[in-house]
């Protein structure tokens, strides 16, 4: 049984990658696709667990050998999609997650077509910028940057599947859940998983 490609996106403040990791703790089968990035690396992040962080030397050599399943540049740093340990783990049967902006989404969709898209969206334009200003960590100039940007990605919330308003965090992780297990619920998925009680109810 071939796992479920998710795509996920939001802007910047928006509370997608607590989504996220709040996602893969709930749903069993699930995992996070780890991406590489050129950003330096931050006191906290731990290479390989948050991020694959490597040079753009190395970035470039991926690139040019075609490891990348998507690729964009984002606030003058490059992040990237390794292709084959996604290929590996949907082979598996495993669920992988994208957490990747809407230019890597629109290479993932070109790829995979049957991927499942989500768009985060945050409650208000008052509500990101506090979130963006809660960090403490970024001064006016990137918070500014963050706010025009978050104009630019969330005007491509068109192009995926599904929206969901993070507007209280346990109903917008309630939201993601239920569009995971529906699509574990389709009658193709469940006819495989099921075989044997499907055949013996027919007999």
């Amino acid at each position: 049984m071939i796992g479920t490609l998710y795509i996920i996106s939001a802007p910047s403040g928006a509370g997608k990658t607590s989504l996220v990791n709040a996602l893969v703790g709930t749903v069993p089968g699930i995992a996070l696709s780890i991406s590489h990035t050129t950003r330096p690396q931050r006191a906290n992040e731990l290479d390989g667990e948050h991020y694959f962080f490597v040079d753009e030397a190395t970035f470039s050599a991926m690139t040019d050998a075609g490891e990348f399943l998507e690729y964009a540049e984002v606030f003058g740093n490059r992040y990237g999609t390794a292709r084959e340990p996604v290929e590996r783990q949907l082979k598996e049967g495993i669920d992988v997650i994208l957490e990747i902006d809407w230019q890597g989404a629109h290479q993932v969709r070109d790829a995979i077509s049957e991927a499942v898209s989500v768009f985060v969206l945050p409650p208000s334009r008052w509500e990101l910028e506090r979130r963006l200003r809660s960090r403490g960590q970024d001064p006016e100039a990137v918070i500014a940057r963050r706010m025009r940007e978050a104009v630019n990605e969330i005007s491509h919330h068109a192009e995926y599947q599904y929206l969901v308003v993070n507007d209280a965090f346990g109903h917008a992780l309630d939201e993601l859940v239920a569009v995971v297990r529906a699509r574990r619920l389709r009658t193709e998925v469940q006819c495989e998983r099921l075989a044997a009680t499907l055949d013996d109810l027919l007999r």
